[in-house]
């Protein structure tokens, strides 16, 4: 193994955050050249039919050059985000007493609007096969 190769794998500095069926690794390594880079790899999991399992992984590699960039967007789309919906959960997959909520308002005649369908079934979109 070379000298980089057991760098790389060496632990510098890492914190995990579990969220669910995601992980979040957020880990410190170290370029050829000895300076540091931060990697953000998400682990999701999946349970076959049989009731095995496996993990998807995707990884974000971020370079110091890009970290005020980066931590400014992140800044400003977590605010949007806040502002305009808040800090509660709204998801159905979070919340297990989360109902929808059917549409309460009334026509000008005072008969209640036809409710939104609702189905029992959830589609789970994969971005990676777009």
């Amino acid at each position: 193994m070379s000298d980089y190769e057991s760098r790389d794998n060496e632990e510098i500095f890492s914190k995990v955050l579990r969220a669910g069926r995601r992980t979040y690794f957020f880990d410190v390594r170290a370029t050829k050249a000895g300076d540091y880079y931060l990697t953000i790899t998400e682990s999701k999991k999946f349970t076959n039919d049989d009731g095995s399992f496996h993990f998807k992984k995707h990884k974000i590699y971020l370079y110091k050059e890009d970290f005020n960039g980066f931590t400014d967007i992140l800044n400003e789309m977590t605010k949007y985000i806040l502002d305009e919906k808040g800090e509660e959960v709204i998801s159905d997959r979070h919340q297990t007493d989360y109902e929808k909520q059917a549409f309460s308002n009334a026509d000008n005649d005072g008969a209640a609007q036809d409710e939104a369908p609702q189905t029992d079934s959830f589609t789970d979109v994969n971005f990676d096969d777009i």
